[in-house]
């Protein structure tokens, strides 16, 4: 049903019921934000609510897009993070009528720089939303599995050169592998995180597709979830746009309705990169250098640095800023050169490793599909070759700009997320660029 049949609807419901003007156009607002983000089923049968309609209360039909009969006897443990889009998540499986319960995840001790601990503040914020929606709540500690299937990878993968993405990791070992087993210890039949990502049951299989909203689909750090972890797994907010999950929290007066979303590395957070880093590995500063050899200044250290960097090299003078083409590891050279569209920055071609495919493995070793190398970036045509060691070759179908050896190469067709690996070499014309990873 459309937006403003339903709307109609809604109207000739509130005219019926006798609300005054002010309470009319107060309620309409409501209504037009549920419908709009699918979070409120109206009738149009009779021309009314599906259900008697009182005044200041929408009565509420939460469409939550998973395909589940009997929510009261379905038990689901929320993953929280303190944020809004995990309150929202346990928020509107609470409404539909399951069985929930909220679970905050403290895997690191991250003391900031300032010597505030951020998880304590979360969890402060989680056990006020859980209290708010009427649900259990406490929190669960992981810092062990994180530091050795996450962290120390994390730190392998800098002291190689390369530049890996801990989020991945993060997912496929930690939320979605030790905290959906204990989920599943205390009965739980799924797990929700408030990820912007949908799954839907096709030939008796569990496709992951991209969430609604474009701009936040988190479908890319999701790759290397297995049929058996998405069987298991609910996304409440992935049908929904990241501007009405904020309404729906204000709207239901959960405290983290106007909590500024988190960024960093997962469950570290924000700090200082450099500061951070150079606690766990020590820093070996060398030179930077162009494609010719010509030294251009002094890099802090390779780790510090990424293909495709801009900021942070401190080069001056006139004509078109610099960037990082590569690294020398042999030499400890940073390799920098002017222009965005620098020749050195782009290849036709991929290896990758570790290859995942959420649904069943391609029957096919060769297909054609679209890829992503970084997130948020628009879908690239490309060739895939599978190789026996669960590795692939991906050529594209035009040459793409910074590729980079460690992040996440993920496949999709349309909007089903195929699966993924990590990018190993990148290559031109056949052959090898050395200064790249």
């Amino acid at each position: 049903m459309n937006v403003q049949k339903s709307i109609k609807i809604a109207h000739r419901g509130l005219h019926k019921a006798g609300h005054s003007g002010v309470a009319t156009k107060g309620i309409l607002r409501r209504v037009i934000v549920r419908v709009r983000c699918g979070v409120l089923n109206l009738s149009s049968k009779t021309g009314s609510f599906d259900a008697p309609f009182e005044q200041n209360n929408i009565i509420e039909k939460v469409r939550i897009m998973q395909q589940l009969k009997d929510p009261a006897n379905t038990r689901v443990v929320v993953g929280m993070s303190g944020g809004v889009d995990s309150s929202v998540a346990a928020h509107l499986l609470k409404q539909q009528g399951y069985d929930v319960i909220g679970i905050f995840m403290k895997n690191w001790d991250d003391t900031d720089e300032n010597g505030v601990c951020t998880a304590t503040e979360d969890y402060d914020d989680v056990i006020k939303v859980c209290n708010q929606i009427g649900i259990p709540y406490y929190s669960v500690n992981f810092e062990k599995q994180y530091w050795d299937k996450v962290f120390s990878y994390f730190l392998e993968e800098y002291k190689a050169g390369r530049t890996p993405n801990p989020d991945v990791m993060c997912n496929k070992e930690i939320k979605f592998k030790a905290f959906l087993e204990h989920a599943v210890s205390l009965g739980a039949d799924y797990l929700a995180t408030g990820h912007y990502a949908q799954v839907k049951e096709v030939d008796g299989e569990t496709q992951l597709l991209r969430g609604h909203d474009n701009n936040k689909d988190q479908t890319y750090f999701l790759n290397q979830l297995s049929q058996d972890q998405l069987s298991k797994v609910m996304f409440p907010i992935g049908h929904l746009e990241k501007k009405l999950v904020r309404e729906i929290a204000a709207e239901a007066g959960l405290a983290t309705a106007t909590k500024k979303d988190s960024t960093g590395i997962c469950f570290i957070g924000e700090r200082n990169f450099k500061e951070f880093l150079s606690q766990y590995l020590p820093a070996q500063p060398g030179e930077m250098v162009t494609m010719d050899g010509v030294k251009m200044g002094r890099h802090d250290g390779l780790m510090y640095y990424t293909i495709g960097q801009r900021q942070g090299l401190g080069i001056g003078g006139a004509g078109d800023p610099w960037f990082v083409l590569g690294k020398n590891l042999q030499t400890n050279e940073l390799l920098v050169g002017q222009n965005i569209h620098h020749e050195a920055l782009f290849s036709d071609q991929l290896t990758a490793v570790n290859m995942s495919f959420t649904t069943s493995e391609p029957k096919n070793k060769t297909f054609s599909c679209t890829a992503k190398f970084r997130y948020r970036q628009e879908d690239v045509k490309v060739e895939v070759e599978l190789t026996p060691d669960k590795g692939a070759i991906i050529t594209f179908a035009e040459p793409v700009r910074a590729i980079t050896p460690g992040q996440a190469v993920v496949l999709y067709d349309g909007e089903i997320c195929l699966g993924g690996g990590t990018i190993d070499e990148v290559m031109k014309n056949g052959k090898k660029l050395t200064y790249v990873g």
